[in-house]
């Protein structure tokens, strides 16, 4: 299959072993990998802060862009909730008929990785292999907006030499939301300060989710306390192999 990535300009400025690490996973499996250079923001920041017009034209953009591609991956469950859940109203407001009938033909082939991965793929076992203890937290968009379920965990389970520990309350919001840790920092650094205690709780080398914008939030608090515990976006230890285990570092 050829996959388009669509890497998240979150990822891309920040994280860039993230989609290093896509690439290895998908290319492993036999699978081709396109990456459009014109690609920049889906507007989800724009549309979570009120900047709706703004949004559109990058929303016209991004189906532009990859409405030929027979799979998108994205490693960012946010990025693919916004495509997803505001796309479609952002083409009903605009009443651009065509750009409407293209979110429609275009949806339905757009993956976050993990369901690329287990749902398009048909895959839990990826040829994995990560000797450290990992807990997991769901995010927000991943948990309550695409319903991955456990989806990420059957991908983590098939590790070879990981110690999979589950988290307390890893539904629970680790506090990031976007501008809210920004408007609401009080609030923010709070949940994030529980969220913490419950990682440390299991006494896990590595903290993994499916979004770096969680796992920035909760590597800000751990490295500034407890450095010894890392945060790690899942694509980097689906990517690892050997017996080592690491053949990708957290960029962190």
């Amino acid at each position: 299959m050829r996959i388009s990535l669509f890497i998240t300009c979150y990822n891309d400025t920040l994280f860039p072993a993230t989609g290093k690490a896509v690439v290895s996973v998908l290319e492993r499996l036999g699978h081709q990998i396109d990456f459009p250079l014109e690609q920049t923001c889906c507007g989800q920041m724009h549309f979570n802060t009120g900047y709706r017009r703004e949004a559109l034209p990058l929303a016209k953009r991004f189906v532009s862009i990859f409405q030929d591609a027979e799979a998108v991956c994205i490693p960012s469950s946010s990025c693919v909730a916004m495509i997803r859940d505001y796309y479609p109203e952002l083409a009903r407001e605009s009443s651009d008929e065509r750009f409407m009938a293209n979110v429609n033909d275009l949806l339905p082939r757009v993956f976050e990785f993990t369901e690329l991965l287990t749902d398009r793929l048909q895959l839990e076992d990826v040829g994995a292999s990560f000797h450290h203890r990992v807990t997991y937290h769901a995010s927000c968009h991943g948990l309550r907006s695409l319903h991955l379920g456990d989806k990420p965990l059957r991908l983590l389970r098939n590790v070879a030499g990981i110690d999979l520990v589950e988290l307390e309350n890893s539904d629970r919001c680790c506090g990031f939301g976007g501008t809210f840790a920004v408007k609401n920092a009080g609030v923010s650094e709070a949940m994030v300060d529980e969220k913490i205690q419950s990682v440390l709780s299991t006494k896990a080398e590595i903290c993994t989710a499916c979004d770096n914008s969680c796992l920035m939030h909760i590597h800000g608090r751990l490295h500034r306390q407890h450095p010894e515990v890392r945060a790690m976006h899942i694509a980097e230890i689906l990517a690892s192999g050997g017996a080592s285990g690491d053949a990708f570092g957290d960029s962190r």
